[in-house]
């Protein structure tokens, strides 16, 4: 994990040097970044969009063929909330409960809007194995110490990976429990400097094994490996595509590390 840490923090402090890009070539990465975290998130729970189909969704308002609606609503709630989340990212207001509920509304707002950023009255379980959530009537209190633990959080990954962890224990929402953790995250990655972190659909089972593990074990060890390597990869794409879009990025080697 050392070796883990030491590469994120030499990547992170190479962005810091980097020459700065346009503004339209920030927003040009961004957006492609922002369609990614929607697919990913959606796929990850189900929609069946791909990344083209969901992009398209996006951009152009397009209605994919034999696919239901469900899942074109799920993509514009989300995307709306990650633009929502990189706003709040460059403010000073603290993660509170009501960022959180915000962030959840925003994500099934289209799709659910009955239980838009509302926590479950229903206690929640697990398929497999057989285990439950917290009492809905513990949601409230339990959402309040996690605010109050990132309020005094350190501006690390592991803080963010940790608030992941938390809310997706709690599970406060009926509904989009881990895209809200998600998004969660990566709200307080971008706030610290870092870049958001995308768990593709092939890395499900590792994904939901490690968080499994560390509910039933409270061993977190494996999820915040994880965690740490898709921060490192991310890191990687994002250094390679500031290279593509630097001025005679066709004459320019690797930005070195």
């Amino acid at each position: 994990m050392y070796t883990l840490l030491a590469s994120i923090e030499s990547k992170k402090q190479l962005l810091v040097r980097q020459q700065p890009l346009s503004p339209a070539a920030v927003l040009e990465m961004q957006k492609e970044c922002d369609i990614e975290l929607t697919y990913t998130s959606n796929a990850l729970e189900g929609n069946p969009l791909t990344f083209q189909e969901t992009a398209e969704v996006i951009g152009n308002g397009t209605t994919i063929g034999r696919k239901r609606l469900k899942p074109h609503l799920e993509a514009i709630g989300h995307y709306d909330a990650v633009l929502w989340m990189r706003r709040l990212a460059v403010q000073e207001m603290p993660v509170t409960e009501g960022v959180v509920r915000e962030l959840h509304r925003r994500i099934v707002a289209h799709s659910e809007p009955d239980i838009a950023g509302l926590y479950t009255a229903d206690r929640m379980q697990f398929p497999e194995p057989p285990s439950s959530f917290p009492d809905p009537l513990s949601i409230s209190e339990m959402m309040s110490d996690l605010c109050r633990q990132l309020e005094r959080g350190d501006p690390t990954p592991l803080a963010a990976f940790d608030a992941h962890f938390r809310l997706t224990a709690i599970s406060p929402f009926r509904d989009a429990n881990g895209r809200t953790a998600r998004l969660l995250m990566n709200l307080l990655l971008i706030r610290n400097g870092y870049v958001p972190v995308s768990v593709r659909p092939e890395d499900r089972k590792l994904y939901l094994d490690a968080l499994a593990h560390g509910s039933l074990t409270n061993d977190l060890g494996p999820f915040l490996t994880f965690m740490h390597r898709q921060l490192d990869a991310a890191l990687d794409e994002y250094i390679d595509g500031l290279r593509d879009l630097l001025p005679g990025a066709e004459d320019q080697q690797a930005l070195p590390l």
